[in-house]
């Protein structure tokens, strides 16, 4: 029997770690496609400027995989240490899933970085252009294999169970299993909106602090385009997303809406708390038939309540809160990037023309997709509880008998580090953010070959 207080440690070790080790993918996913549209308008136009700002992004790139790569590492060995029952059940599906990651889409990033961060100037612009969109395209591949297992252990498919052992009937539906789809398209989006509002929100802060260069207005007006035009895609992926979820995981939607009987007609609430304990809400606040409107598209549709997944429901708070607090972040980066494109564009791209109020806020909400995408995977990993495998295997019966004091201390260790880590790289970006344009072009000793560009420097 496993200690209840080491279930709570290991579980909480693997989310701090999780929660670090997915800001890196967030933002590199949809980075190494902005890298590649920054690289061909440097091309196109052989304007100094977009040359800067891909040379300013390509390091915020490597940074930023650096610290994927580390915490991806951590994270694997904590499938041994906490989680032993996870591969020795279910290691015939995880474990070449996560090989095809490796050897498909991390070996072909790692090939390939190495030219785009050093190989201007060494390389043809043709050769360099293609080491990017290879670098960009390993990033998706990436989040193809590791979102295809993720999404497997929610709407598990294609396999049998022989004496308590997974194994494969159908790759094909392990793959592409009911959520899959469904969970790509969201996380890509995300990933979007993370680079827009980090690309627009540093942008804002080059321009409220001094440090604009000739690449800012061009970075801004980039990001600011492609936040206001992921974001309703993204509302409308997320509402098929919802729709797939409640019929798969009915449980998870009714610990999101904080509904405890089934009902029609259910209110959506904006505010709540939630009491597992007498089975109720207190302070509701809420928006009648708004809910079943939304989740079932009907005024009277039904939505299950919480009592009967009695025993097999996830906590409610955290997936109540988390769900609206990325809903919340998302509503202000909707206003933000509609209301800031719209002024821009009337003030000439040019972002010193904008209030200072709206360049405060723009800058905070730079990393607004970091905060929305931690919400947002907190309200799909914990609503999976209790299980490990939906329906199939729950998280009890995997964990390791690891002594708690053991995981508490190593727990702590994660924590510090992380938390070190993550002021160490806002630290950086605002070091690199202070870089005058000419270091940017010259830091690394290369010389753009463009005739037209040398003209431009001297």
């Amino acid at each position: 029997m496993v200690d209840p207080s080491a279930l709570l440690l290991a579980r909480a070790q693997f989310a701090a770690n999780i929660s670090f080790h997915i800001l890196a993918p967030t933002l590199t996913i949809a980075l190494g496609w902005t890298l590649l549209f920054l690289r061909w308008r440097w091309l196109r136009t052989q304007d100094t400027a977009w040359l800067a700002a891909y040379r300013f992004w390509t390091k915020v790139f490597a940074l930023t995989f650096a610290l994927g790569v580390v915490s991806g590492i951590t994270m694997s060995f904590q499938f041994g240490t906490n989680w032993p029952g996870f591969m020795e059940r279910v290691g015939n599906i995880a474990g070449p899933l996560l090989g095809y990651e490796v050897l498909t889409a991390f070996f072909l990033e790692a090939s390939f970085l190495g030219i785009m961060l050093f190989g201007h100037g060494r390389v043809s612009e043709r050769v360099h252009l293609l080491a990017t969109f290879l670098v960009a395209f390993g990033t998706t591949l990436s989040a193809f294999w590791i979102l295809s297992l993720n999404s497997w252990m929610h709407t598990p498919a294609g396999f049998r169970i022989d004496n308590g052992e997974f194994f494969v009937t159908s790759w094909f539906e392990v793959v592409f299993n009911p959520s899959f789809p469904y969970r790509l398209a969201h996380m890509l989006l995300a990933s979007g909106l993370t680079v827009a509002f980090l690309l627009a929100g540093l942008s804002a802060w080059q321009t409220l602090r001094g440090h604009a260069n000739a690449s800012t207005p061009k970075v801004m007006r980039v990001g600011l385009t492609l936040g206001a035009l992921l974001i309703p895609i993204q509302i409308f992926v997320g509402d098929l997303h919802g729709l797939n979820t409640l019929k798969h995981q009915p449980a998870k939607i009714a610990a999101m809406e904080g509904v405890w009987e089934t009902e029609r007609g259910a209110p959506l609430l904006l505010f709540a708390w939630p009491d597992e304990a007498a089975r109720t809400n207190h302070f509701e606040i809420g928006i009648p038939k708004l809910a079943s409107l939304i989740l079932t598209h009907e005024l009277d549709g039904e939505i299950r309540g919480l009592n009967e997944f009695e025993g097999a429901h996830p906590p409610v708070k955290p997936v109540f809160f988390a769900f609206r607090l990325m809903v919340g972040t998302g509503v202000l980066m909707l206003l933000t990037s509609w209301g800031a494109w719209w002024l821009l564009r009337r003030r000439g791209w040019a972002p010193e023309r904008l209030p200072s109020k709206l360049l405060g806020w723009t800058a905070l909400m730079g990393f607004s997709g970091w905060v929305a995408t931690l919400a947002g995977w907190y309200v799909t990993e914990i609503g999976r509880q209790p299980f490990m495998v939906y329906g199939q295997l729950r998280i009890a019966e995997l964990a390791s008998s690891t002594p708690s004091a053991h995981i508490a201390l190593t727990l702590a260790a994660y924590v510090t580090v992380y938390l070190a880590l993550i002021v160490a790289y806002v630290h950086v970006l605002r070091h690199l953010a202070k870089k005058p344009i000419d270091e940017l072009l010259h830091g690394t000793g290369e010389a753009p070959r463009s005739p037209k560009n040398q003209e431009v420097l001297a």
